[in-house]
Protein backbone atom coordinates (compact mmCIF):
# COMPACT_ATOMS: atom_id res chain seq x y z
CA UNK A 1 0.00 0.00 0.00
CA UNK A 2 1.50 3.40 -0.81
CA UNK A 3 1.61 6.35 1.10
CA UNK A 4 3.30 9.02 -1.16
CA UNK A 5 4.99 11.86 1.00
CA UNK A 6 4.38 14.57 -1.12
CA UNK A 7 0.66 14.57 -0.42
CA UNK A 8 -1.90 15.26 2.35
CA UNK A 9 -4.19 13.14 3.60
CA UNK A 10 -7.87 13.46 5.20
CA UNK A 11 -9.42 10.68 7.50
CA UNK A 12 -12.49 10.24 4.87
CA UNK A 13 -9.49 9.03 2.77
CA UNK A 14 -8.99 11.66 0.15
CA UNK A 15 -5.75 13.02 -0.52
CA UNK A 16 -4.41 16.35 -2.02
CA UNK A 17 -1.44 17.21 -3.84
CA UNK A 18 0.15 21.10 -4.31
CA UNK A 19 1.64 21.30 -8.09
CA UNK A 20 2.10 25.01 -8.82
CA UNK A 21 1.53 27.47 -6.34
CA UNK A 22 -2.53 27.25 -5.94
CA UNK A 23 -3.16 24.55 -8.29
CA UNK A 24 -3.61 21.12 -6.50
CA UNK A 25 -4.59 17.65 -7.58
CA UNK A 26 -7.38 15.28 -5.57
CA UNK A 27 -8.07 11.68 -5.66
CA UNK A 28 -9.06 9.52 -2.80
CA UNK A 29 -6.12 6.76 -0.99
CA UNK A 30 -4.54 3.50 -2.10
CA UNK A 31 -6.22 2.47 1.12
CA UNK A 32 -9.65 3.74 0.30
CA UNK A 33 -9.76 2.04 -3.48
CA UNK A 34 -8.69 -1.16 -2.08
CA UNK A 35 -12.02 -0.95 0.38
CA UNK A 36 -13.98 -0.16 -1.93
CA UNK A 37 -12.90 -2.76 -4.73
CA UNK A 38 -13.46 -2.11 -8.57
CA UNK A 39 -14.81 0.96 -9.38
CA UNK A 40 -17.00 0.97 -12.53
CA UNK A 41 -17.95 4.79 -12.21
CA UNK A 42 -16.92 8.34 -11.67
CA UNK A 43 -19.31 11.32 -10.95
CA UNK A 44 -18.06 14.49 -10.37
CA UNK A 45 -20.83 16.99 -11.38
CA UNK A 46 -19.22 20.44 -9.53
CA UNK A 47 -16.60 21.84 -12.29
CA UNK A 48 -16.55 25.36 -11.78
CA UNK A 49 -18.16 25.18 -8.62
CA UNK A 50 -15.94 26.72 -5.66
CA UNK A 51 -16.33 24.39 -2.56
CA UNK A 52 -15.40 24.13 0.95
CA UNK A 53 -13.62 21.73 2.81
CA UNK A 54 -15.70 18.57 3.73
CA UNK A 55 -18.09 19.49 1.17
CA UNK A 56 -19.36 16.72 -1.30
CA UNK A 57 -17.81 17.31 -4.92
CA UNK A 58 -19.00 13.58 -6.44
CA UNK A 59 -19.25 10.32 -5.90
CA UNK A 60 -17.08 6.87 -6.69
CA UNK A 61 -19.27 3.79 -7.18
CA UNK A 62 -17.88 0.30 -6.95
CA UNK A 63 -19.56 -3.25 -7.85
CA UNK A 64 -21.24 -3.40 -4.49
CA UNK A 65 -21.55 0.28 -2.88
CA UNK A 66 -20.94 3.93 -3.97
CA UNK A 67 -19.07 6.10 -2.00
CA UNK A 68 -19.28 10.75 -1.31
CA UNK A 69 -16.30 12.13 -2.28
CA UNK A 70 -15.43 15.03 -0.22
CA UNK A 71 -12.58 18.00 -0.77
CA UNK A 72 -9.86 17.83 1.73
CA UNK A 73 -9.53 21.93 1.59
CA UNK A 74 -11.63 24.76 0.25
CA UNK A 75 -11.09 25.20 -3.34
CA UNK A 76 -12.64 25.94 -7.36
CA UNK A 77 -13.09 22.58 -8.69
CA UNK A 78 -11.34 23.07 -12.00
CA UNK A 79 -11.27 19.87 -13.64
CA UNK A 80 -12.53 16.26 -13.28
CA UNK A 81 -9.91 13.94 -14.74
CA UNK A 82 -10.58 13.00 -18.32
CA UNK A 83 -8.88 9.75 -18.44
CA UNK A 84 -11.13 8.52 -16.20
CA UNK A 85 -14.32 8.89 -18.18
CA UNK A 86 -14.93 5.18 -19.15
CA UNK A 87 -11.76 4.34 -17.61
CA UNK A 88 -12.68 4.79 -13.77
CA UNK A 89 -10.51 1.89 -13.21
CA UNK A 90 -7.55 4.01 -13.49
CA UNK A 91 -7.94 4.66 -9.81
CA UNK A 92 -7.55 0.89 -8.51
CA UNK A 93 -4.53 0.79 -10.47
CA UNK A 94 -2.64 4.56 -9.93
CA UNK A 95 -4.66 6.55 -7.46
CA UNK A 96 -1.76 8.81 -6.79
CA UNK A 97 -0.82 9.32 -10.17
CA UNK A 98 -3.40 9.01 -13.47
CA UNK A 99 -6.28 8.30 -11.44
CA UNK A 100 -6.60 11.67 -9.63
CA UNK A 101 -10.16 12.59 -10.00
CA UNK A 102 -10.03 16.77 -9.83
CA UNK A 103 -7.97 19.51 -10.26
CA UNK A 104 -8.68 22.18 -7.92
CA UNK A 105 -7.35 26.13 -7.71
CA UNK A 106 -7.30 26.35 -3.34
CA UNK A 107 -8.90 28.90 -2.07
CA UNK A 108 -6.77 29.78 1.23
CA UNK A 109 -3.43 27.56 1.85
CA UNK A 110 -3.88 27.40 5.55
CA UNK A 111 -6.43 24.51 5.15
CA UNK A 112 -3.24 22.24 3.99
CA UNK A 113 -1.99 22.40 7.78
CA UNK A 114 -4.99 20.84 9.18
CA UNK A 115 -4.41 17.81 7.29
CA UNK A 116 -2.36 14.57 7.87
CA UNK A 117 1.38 13.32 6.60
CA UNK A 118 1.77 10.58 5.02
CA UNK A 119 3.24 9.00 8.12
CA UNK A 120 -0.24 9.98 10.27
CA UNK A 121 -2.51 8.76 7.28
CA UNK A 122 -0.95 5.72 7.66
CA UNK A 123 -0.95 5.39 11.21
CA UNK A 124 -4.68 6.36 10.96
CA UNK A 125 -5.19 3.30 8.70
CA UNK A 126 -3.51 0.97 11.06
CA UNK A 127 -0.99 0.37 8.68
Amino acid sequence: MEFPSNCKYTADHEWVRVENGNIAYVGITDYAQSELGDLVFVEVETVGETLDANAVFGTVEAVKTSSDLFMPIAGKVLELNPELDGSPERINSAPYTDGWIIKIEISNPVDLDALMDATAYKAHTGN
